[in-house]
């Protein structure tokens, strides 16, 4: 399992806040790039940022700071928070920046994801970012009906294969992690899920790492030093998540289905037309 430290801007400068909520914005560190430089020398392999402007905004705004951590960290960088078109994915990678995250987008405009998806692969990320259950988008601002595991399953069918999955409720809490809606989601699909909001300390990280995800976000908790990054990397990278039992596990589940089909089929007297209960297995 991968951790990722967490620099959300406003206004250029890296901030926190609580439950999503904008009025809440509160300064964590003086300087970006020095924040970026701290977490690769503490062992990040890469760092999540997250433009809340832009979010807002629907458009890059603070793009010439991330920019500039691009430029003086030599670590892996995923960037949201505004990208609305595929000459915003195109902008952001042609400057080096190594995964894109779809929020709004892929709710609102699933052929645009499918789009980036078959043109960029691994590079392209969605977060589903949920209340009580429900996407919410534009930077939280707004509540959708659709449920979160409803959501991740149609990343999924489109050729998505990372999800960030935040709890809104947990984020900036330091409450700890939904295990509960962390776990359905990572059973649910076979993408790779980093999970997002309330990591406040180790033992988050070991029971993170317990339930098979790809990775965990870390923010305000290293930012208070109630985690020490480089104490949350070493477990992580020590007991990678195991993702290939959830998938063994899933096939075994689909294999079942369909010899059980298939006896009920073969058993069947009735002619191959007629419609009977053992095509319903």
């Amino acid at each position: 399992m991968i951790i990722l430290p967490a620099i959300d801007l406003k206004d250029g400068k890296c901030v926190r806040l609580f439950q999503g909520d904008y009025a809440t914005a509160e300064q964590v560190a003086e300087d970006p790039v020095k924040t970026a430089q701290s977490f690769e020398e503490q062992g990040a392999r890469w760092v999540h940022l997250v433009d809340l402007d832009g979010a807002k905004a629907r458009r890059p705004v603070n793009d010439s700071t991330v920019f500039s951590i691009r430029d003086n960290v030599s670590m892996n960088i995923e960037v949201g928070g505004g990208i609305r078109d595929m000459d915003t994915v195109e902008y952001y990678l042609s400057h080096g920046i190594n995964r894109i995250i779809l929020g709004s987008a892929a709710l609102h405009s699933p052929e645009f994801v499918r789009e980036a998806v078959k043109k960029y692969g691994k590079k392209i990320a969605v977060g589903i970012d949920a209340l009580k259950g429900k996407v919410a988008a534009e930077g939280w601002t707004a509540q959708s009906e659709v449920d979160y595991l409803e959501m991740a399953k149609r990343m999924e069918d489109i050729g998505v294969r990372y999800l960030i999955v935040t709890d809104i409720y947990k984020d900036g809490t330091m409450n700890g992690p939904n295990l509960v809606m962390l776990d359905k989601v990572n059973r649910a699909v076979s993408c790779n899920i980093i999970a997002s909001g309330g990591v406040s300390n180790l033992k988050d990280i070991v029971d993170l790492n317990a339930l098979g995800v790809y990775g965990a976000i870390a923010g305000k908790s290293i930012y208070t030093k109630a985690l020490d990054l480089t104490a949350a990397i070493t477990p992580a990278s020590a007991f990678p998540a195991n993702r290939s039992s959830a998938a063994k596990k899933r096939k075994t589940i689909l294999s079942a289905t369909s010899r059980n089909r298939s006896s009920s089929r073969a058993s069947c007297r009735r002619p191959p037309q007629t419609k009977c209960s053992c095509w319903r297995i």
